[in-house]
């Protein structure tokens, strides 16, 4: 947390109030509230009031959830990004092309969040949606994103996000995961399989902006069958090729 004067703690813990919801957790009582946004229950009860009143919560007997309204606070982000407008078509041409799920998706701290999203199958336990995150470390997206970085940088964010062990396959070696970014910056594309969760297979690629920046990543995701080059060798191909297409789009933004 800033140290700075211009700090406003009371919005900050407004915030944390709205981020206690999520896909897993859409109805709260003040008790969840208190403990996930780590607020006393009378100050829980302050702001899920102040937020009924402004049409961003409502309340039902004792449990609390969000309204479409809060989509607001994140509307002015997402109409000034040009990406997701740009990238979906060519997510749903790539989606029909390798018959899978196909998401674009930024860096935001040690996470990625979704900003696009062409679904096929529901394939892991936890539904994706836009503005969902995981941890970089641990997804395709992410250590293409990641490896975009400098190795300091890099480094330094892998180490804050303390590595942990998601399944039985998820690299947490804080070393063995640079050393991996060093393996998808010089090849271009990051292949994660069984990490993030088990029996989850993603391919990524970068996307450049007009200058040659990664701005943000796409992928294929699938469920782990047969041999996992074998399918990266059959997916890779299309999804360089949409990602040649949507940088090509974002060069004229």
């Amino acid at each position: 947390m800033s140290d700075s004067g211009e700090f406003v703690q009371s919005l900050a813990r407004g915030l944390e109030v709205i981020r206690a919801f999520d896909a897993e957790n859409p109805a709260l009582t003040l008790s969840d509230v208190a403990r996930r946004a780590d607020l006393t229950r009378a100050a829980a009860r302050r702001f899920l009031q102040t937020l009924e009143t402004l049409g961003y919560v409502r309340a039902d007997g004792r449990v609390f959830s969000l309204t479409p309204r809060v989509l607001e606070l994140g509307f002015s982000y997402l109409s000034a990004l040009s990406l997701p407008a740009l990238a979906q078509p060519h997510l749903e041409r790539l989606s029909r092309e390798v018959g899978e799920s196909v998401s674009s998706a930024v860096l935001d701290g040690a996470d990625i969040v979704y900003v696009a999203r062409v679904p096929t199958r529901r394939i892991m336990s936890v539904g994706i949606t836009i503005g969902t995150r995981f941890p970089a470390y641990a997804t395709s997206m992410g250590r293409v994103l990641l490896a975009a970085l400098a190795e300091a940088d890099a480094r330094q964010i892998v180490a804050a996000s303390h590595p942990a062990a998601l399944t039985p396959r998820t690299r947490t070696d804080v070393d063995a995961i640079v050393a991996e970014l060093e393996a998808v910056r010089a090849q271009g594309w990051a292949l994660v399989d069984g990490e993030l969760e088990e029996g989850l297979r993603s391919l990524a690629a970068p996307l450049h902006d007009r200058s040659g920046a990664v701005v943000a990543a796409v992928n294929i995701s699938a469920s782990s069958r047969g041999d996992a080059d074998e399918w990266r060798e059959l997916c890779l191909p299309a999804l360089r090729a949409a990602a040649a297409e949507i940088d090509a789009d974002l060069r004229l933004v």
